[in-house]
């Protein structure tokens, strides 16, 4: 008897028209589609969260095009197995006239070494690389071979997106066509799912899954019962390990040290890596607890080169401790905040004008076109501090930090207010 495979495989897109999202990138005359669809096929990292399409994608790619194609596991596969390939792809290629693909997943997981020995490959044409990465690839990718590549960023599936993978499971599925489903609410669907298109129809086959011939109702209620009945079934590919890591960070960022330290045990017993721990703490540091503890970001960095620099078990007593600190630091995210309303304002305004009398005149040139006249020396007047214009003029006055409310930025502010008094 063969085997049913999960409803995820089975719904599988085989071509641009059945794929779901990223628009952006594989829409009608979207650039990536269009390169793929010239057979030009460049190196490339494929950069989202879980569940949006990236190895999707790389099976559509895969199909439209006229290669070999291999593909690796960067959780189990090494050195070895990449020259391996790269062997076969140069015997390849005195017969082929297009160079083979090579798809790593979670190539995050690969070290430098193992990083290296793709470099020469893919920088004389050997082979394309595609990579897909959950992780930031400035940081997980090493620099030689990020620059060899073209990194697109694939982005959460929208609800529309979500409705269209529905849609089409109900009615294009041979299993599912054979049941009568009725949808009266999808907000638990939806919920649960995360915006994770393979999480979703693993809850959909986990609610459908115990049909006979009767009507099968989907609606919220049924979808939480059935949840709470096979929550070991449905985690069984390891899906809740971005539940746990937003638990871990929401409990830091509300300042309950035991959550924190629990989360941070739960990701530590099911064999996290402990530098995307420490590296999720360093951005904590910044985002959320700010300029109200200006030493949280020192910490946390250090806690990273520890981290790194000792491996586990030790490693688990440093990242505890961090983790303790940043949970009871007063918190701000004043700065996150200002950052955020500064980018919006570029977007908005555009590449404004310096202000004359802040532009650099290192020619006589520029200096008869009065740049830098009429700056003001901070350093000459009392308490380092002179008014003056700093910002362009469409948008002089504009505030982007404000304070939080926290001892260590309201004495800031008062120091700020008081110098600026004195002026």
């Amino acid at each position: 008897m063969a085997i049913l495979k999960p409803l995820a495989e089975r719904l599988r897109p085989q071509n641009f028209d059945e794929y779901v999202g990223q628009e952006h990138l594989v829409g009608e005359n979207a650039p990536l589609r269009k390169i793929i669809e010239s057979g030009k096929v460049p190196s490339m990292i494929l950069w989202g969260p879980p569940g949006v399409g990236k190895t999707t994608l790389v099976n559509v790619i895969s199909k439209m095009t006229d290669r070999n194609f291999f593909t690796l596991s960067a959780i189990n596969s090494g050195v070895k197995d990449v020259r391996e390939i790269i062997d076969k792809a140069r015997k390849n290629n005195l017969f082929s006239k297009a160079n083979p693909i090579l798809f790593i997943d979670e190539i995050h997981r690969f070290n430098k070494s193992q990083q290296d020995s793709l470099l020469g490959a893919v920088e004389d044409g050997t082979l394309v690389l595609i990579g897909a990465t959950t992780e930031n690839p400035s940081f997980e990718v090493i620099s030689p071979l990020l620059s060899r590549t073209q990194v697109y960023v694939l982005k959460h599936l929208e609800e529309r997106d979500l409705d269209k993978l529905i849609d089409r499971a109900i009615n294009e599925d041979e299993e599912l066509k054979k049941l009568k489903i009725i949808i009266e609410e999808r907000d638990a669907l939806y919920r649960f799912s995360g915006g994770d298109a393979r999480k979703l129809y693993n809850l959909l086959e986990l609610v459908t899954n115990s049909a006979t011939d009767g009507e099968i109702i989907i609606n919220n209620k049924n979808v939480v019962d059935k949840l709470q009945e096979n929550i070991a079934l449905y985690d069984k590919s390891g899906e809740q390990h971005y539940d746990v890591i937003s638990a871990f960070i929401k409990s830091v960022r509300g300042s309950d040290a035991d959550a924190a330290v629990y989360w941070l045990a739960r990701m530590l017993e099911g064999g996290e890596d402990i530098k995307f721990i420490a590296r999720r703490l360093v951005i904590l540091s910044a985002e959320d607890i700010g300029l109200a503890n200006p030493n949280a970001l020192l910490f946390a960095n250090t806690c990273f080169e520890a981290v790194s620099k000792i491996g586990m078990p030790e490693a688990r007593i440093i990242l505890s401790e961090c983790t303790i600190y940043l949970a009871t630091s007063p918190k701000s995210n004043s700065a996150y905040m200002a950052i955020d309303k500064a980018l919006a304002m570029v977007r908005e305004t555009g590449n404004l004008p310096v202000p004359l009398h802040l532009r650099n005149a290192p020619t006589k040139l520029m200096k008869n076109l009065n740049y830098g006249k009429d700056y003001k020396y901070a350093h000459s007047f009392d308490n380092n501090y002179v008014e003056q214009q700093y910002l362009p003029d469409k948008i002089d006055g504009i505030v982007f930090y404000e304070a939080g409310k926290n001892a260590k930025e309201e004495s800031i502010k008062k120091y700020t207010d008081y110098i600026k008094s004195k002026k």
